[in-house]
């Protein structure tokens, strides 16, 4: 009788560890659920890939033309001096623009040289080196824009691949002042609004004063 009130006892024990053991299993589950949804999330947002940067090219040829933050000239200048310009009329790509009016820009005087110490003519030289987009200062090559005074009344000035040339030529033909004040003019209608200012010796421009250069490479903008 005492071994038939042991095996009822035992029995009765593990039908409840079991019935114990079956109502813990669904919890264990609904608990591992959640995180397994998470990390599956956290995959899904690792595997989508990024945006592909967009750039702009601004190809070789193209004229950008700034206005100068400051006074240069061949006299108050010297070689390897920086100067400060901002953009006077925007840069475009296929119709839209990618540099706006009012970028900042910035240059080198390549040369200088008053007049009388150059077999007689006074020497401007400049080139733009780069250009502030967004933030982001991008370096430019560019062509370089020339300007010479020899002597009175014979004034010349070259923009290599670009049209200021003309205009200068053109003031030089006339002679004196007068003939500078019309050649300027002309060659802002040739491809530059710059006015060169050359008084009785040497060439000056004044600040504000709007000049063109010639990308001789693209310039690729992200």
């Amino acid at each position: 009788m005492r071994s038939r009130w042991i095996k009822l006892t035992l029995g009765l024990y593990l039908s409840l560890v079991l019935i114990a053991c079956s109502n813990k299993a669904p919890e264990s589950t609904d608990t591992n659920q959640p995180a397994t949804s998470t990390t599956n999330t956290a995959k899904t947002q690792q595997a989508k890939p990024k945006a592909a940067a967009v750039s702009v090219v601004v190809p070789a040829g193209t004229v950008v033309t700034v206005r100068l933050g400051q006074a240069l000239g061949s006299k108050i200048s010297t070689p390897g001096e920086t100067f400060a310009a901002t953009l006077a009329s925007p840069v475009t790509v296929g119709g839209n623009t990618v540099i706006p009016i009012g970028a900042n820009a910035s240059g080198i005087v390549v040369d200088a040289k008053p007049l009388g110490k150059f077999k007689g003519a006074a020497t401007l030289d400049l080139k733009l080196t780069s250009i502030n987009v967004n933030g982001a200062d991008h370096n430019v090559e560019t062509s370089a824009l020339i300007r010479t005074a020899k002597g009175k009344g014979k004034r010349t000035a070259t923009m290599i691949g670009g049209g200021a040339g003309l205009g200068a030529l053109i003031g030089g033909l006339a002679g004196g002042g007068k003939g500078a004040a019309i050649g300027a003019v002309a060659g802002a209608g040739a491809g530059t609004a710059g006015t060169v200012f050359t008084g009785n010796k040497d060439v000056v421009l004044p600040a504000e004063s709007a000049l063109s250069f010639r990308l001789n490479q693209p310039l690729e903008l992200r």
